[in-house]
Formats: C-alpha cells, structure tokens, sequence
C-alpha cells in the first residue's frame, strides 16, 4: 500500500461515521440543552451582526461585524463550489438537504464556540486578544495537553487548507479562464496575502468586511438570477432534494448512507461548525458580553450553508449534470454555464477565485493564534513568513496528498473542540441566562425611553 493510499484510509476513517456523529450529536446536544435558541433568536443576532451602530467601546480588537467576516472569510470558500459538488455526486441530491440540517444544529455549536472563545480569551504581550479552543479548553478545564493538541493541529491545518489548496485553486481557475501562468497567480496572492498580514488582525478585519461581502453578495446574486431564469425547474428539483434525502435513490442504488454522510461531511467541512476555528476570531470582537458576541457568530453558519450553499447546491440539482462524471468545480462551471450560457461559468470562476482568497487571509489569522500559543508572541512573524511562502508553493504545485492531509488534520481540530464544547457546555448554559437577562433590561429601557 502506498503513502496516498495510507492518508487516504486515514481520512476517510477520521471523516467517518464516527466523528461525523460526534460533530452533529455535539450541535444536537447543544441546541437541546440551549432550547433550540439559534431558531428564536436568529433574527436578532443579523440585526446584531449587520448594525451600522457597532461595539467601539468594549475590550477587544475589531468590531462584530468585522470578526463575523474573517470567519465567513475563512469558511466561505472552495467547499462552497466545488465541496457542494462533490456532496451531490457521491451523495445525490439528498445531500442539500441533510447539509441545511448540519447547518441549523451547527448554528448551536458556533454559538457555543464564540461563547467560550471571548469568555477565556486573554490580552497576549503584544496588546491583542487571544482566544479559541486552545485557551478555552486550558482555562475553562485545565487539560493544556489537549489545548496544545488543538493547537498543533490548527497551526498545521491552515498550512494546507488555508493557504496552499486555496492557491492552487485561484490558480488553476485564472490559467483555465485567462492562461495566466500559476507562478505569476502565486506570486500576486503572496504579496497580496503579505501585504494584509503584516498589519495583523485589524487589518485582516479590515479587508474581509469588504470584500467578503461584496464577493458573497457577487455569487448569490449570479445564482438566484439563474435559478429566477429557470424557475420552472426550481419545483422539481426542491422536490427532489426533499425526497431523495430519506431514499437515496438518485445515487449508488437507494444508499441513504451515502446521501446522509455526504451532505453532514461537505456541510461540516464547508461552515467549520465544530471545527474550533471561528472562536479565534470571535475572540478578538469588542464585545461586553460573550453572548452578544456568539449570537452574531452563529450567524456565519447560517450564511455560509443555508444561504451559499443553497445556491450551489439548487443549481446543480436544477441542471441534472451530476450523474455525467464531472465533479468539484468543473461541474459547477458547467452546470451554471448550461443554466445561463456565456455568463453563469463566470460567475463561478470568479466566485471561486473571490472565495479561495479570502480563505486565505481568514485561515493566516487562525494558524497565526495557533502557532502564538505553541511558541509565544514572538513566532508570530516567523509563522507569517511560512504562511505566504506555502501560498506561493501551492499555486504551482501538485496538491493531492495536501488536500487528504489537510482533510486530517481538520477533523483532528474538531475532536479536541467538541470535547470542550460538550465539558464546558454548562457555562455556556450560565453565559446565555447572563446574556438573556441583560436583553430583557435592554428592552425594558428601551420602552421606559419612547414612553
């Protein structure tokens, strides 16, 4: 057996049954222990998230609004198009469906995450917060060998799914619509990406509040336009999600398992719920209370699976082209170019080029904390200076091995996480009850007031 084949028997086994029931079981547990908040409470935490009357005054380093876009930076990217993809070949359309369930628990486990992220995070040498799993699961249960697990695992994972994989992608995209050279596309990400790095967090946030919205706002726009122009196939294909999520039948001869397990992977590996990677930058939001804060980053999960991932997802099951051998982005491609002729493929080449970049600039800050908590606030350059070189290499490189290898290492992340999460899941419960009186005082003054 060869090393491929051995990290492949590694990746299927640590994305297997297993781990992909601890991941939704952790979301399911939550949101029954929280009373299903993330569904009463959705439309308050976008209020929250998208006020123009933003936190300037509390401890931290950037605004709500600016961490809640370096975490759909970070999780709004490849697996948006080409993972959805993927999910319908191997799964069916059934998939899309059990992805929105994913999506809806995980809303639970995200909430969680930002919770525990800003109530353990603490001001590193360098004036900036520091917080995620790492700290939250040394401070809130005291096992450092478990934080340093997640650490290392984390510091690792960016250097594959955070930088070089996101590289290969712009670059393979630009030289198949442009025939741009991949080393000429590396080199423009890397100064890009190095450029941004070097101002830390602030600027990161800076960057991303721009341009995620505007790339996000870019694909969806092109997708509901093309679901608009063929919205008499929308029924049938709704239809056909529905249906085949318990059935299984468009896909491997009625294999529910396949639908099921497609959809919770592609969904878990597209929003990151579980992953312990968005409480890094919720971490650093200027926020007064943790439950503000976590009300707003559950929001990214919801954005980033029900509202994109749908897009892609209804499209492909729309087009019918998932059974012709095509799979990841090509099949996207193809499928929004058969929707929309001579438009909709641009809309995915530079969705994908839009959505990989960010990626990488989100990941950059989530190994960086990492990398800071392994070895101190003086590895932060050094780490930086690795992180661009790898965004360069990937642009040119072969990347099989470092997909199955990132794939690893993302799932290694999330178990250190999910036991954090459900250990110190009765401070969470505390923190909300907190959070919830301090609403129902915000509302009663707010009546006393326009009275």
């Amino acid at each position: 057996m060869s090393f491929s084949e051995i990290l492949t028997k590694i990746s299927d086994f640590v994305w297997g049954p297993p781990v992909l029931i601890l991941i939704v079981g952790t979301g399911l547990f939550l949101s029954i222990r929280l009373g299903f908040m993330q569904f009463s409470n959705l439309p308050y935490a976008l209020k929250l998230a998208f006020s123009k009357n933003q936190d300037k005054k509390s401890e931290g380093d950037i605004s709500h609004f600016q961490s809640l876009m370096t975490a759909l930076a970070a999780t709004i990217g490849t697996g948006n198009i080409a993972g959805v993809a993927t999910a319908v070949v191997l799964g069916g359309p059934g998939a899309v469906f059990w992805m929105w369930i994913t999506a809806l628990v995980g809303m639970a486990t995200k909430y969680a995450e930002a919770i525990l992220a800003v109530k353990y995070r603490t001001v590193g040498k360098n004036g900036q917060m520091a917080g995620g799993p790492m700290y939250y699961i040394e401070r809130g249960l005291g096992w450092k060998w478990l934080a340093i697990l997640f650490a290392f695992f984390g510091a690792i994972a960016a250097f594959g799914i955070g930088s070089s994989v996101q590289s290969n992608s712009v670059a393979a995209a630009v030289e198949s619509s442009f025939g741009i050279n991949p080393w000429i596309t590396g080199i423009v990400l890397t100064i890009g990406t190095g450029l941004v790095l070097i101002g830390g967090i602030k600027s990161i946030g800076k960057v991303t509040s721009f341009f995620v919205p505007f790339m996000a706002i870019f694909y969806v726009l092109g997708g509901l336009v093309i679901i608009l122009i063929n919205i008499s196939e929308l029924p049938a294909a709704i239809g056909l999600i529905f249906s085949d999520a318990f059935t299984g039948q468009a896909v491997a001869g009625g294999a529910i398992g396949a639908v099921i397990r497609y959809g919770v992977a592609r969904g878990v590996f597209s929003n990151e719920a579980g992953m312990g990677s968005a409480p890094i930058a919720a971490a650093a939001a200027k926020t007064d209370y943790p439950g503000r804060q976590a009300l707003i980053s559950m929001t990214g999960t919801f954005l980033d699976t029900v509202v994109v991932c749908s897009i892609t997802g209804i499209t492909l099951v729309m087009g019918g082209l998932y059974t012709g051998g095509e799979t990841g982005a090509a099949l996207t491609t193809k499928t929004f170019d058969l929707l929309l002729p001579g438009v909709g493929g641009w809309v995915v080449t530079l969705g994908l080029i839009f959505f990989a970049y960010s990626t990488v600039l989100g990941w950059a800050y989530y190994g960086e904390k990492c990398f800071e908590y392994l070895f101190g606030t003086g590895s932060i350059l050094v780490y930086r200076v690795i992180y661009t070189t790898t965004v360069l290499l990937g642009a040119g490189a072969s990347l099989g091995l470092v997909w199955t290898i990132s794939d690893i290492f993302n799932a290694l992340m999330a178990i250190p996480n999910l036991i954090g999460l459900l250990f110190l899941s009765g401070v969470v419960v505390a923190e909300t009850k907190i959070f919830n009186e301090v609403r129902k005082k915000e509302k009663q003054e707010k009546l006393t007031r326009t009275a």
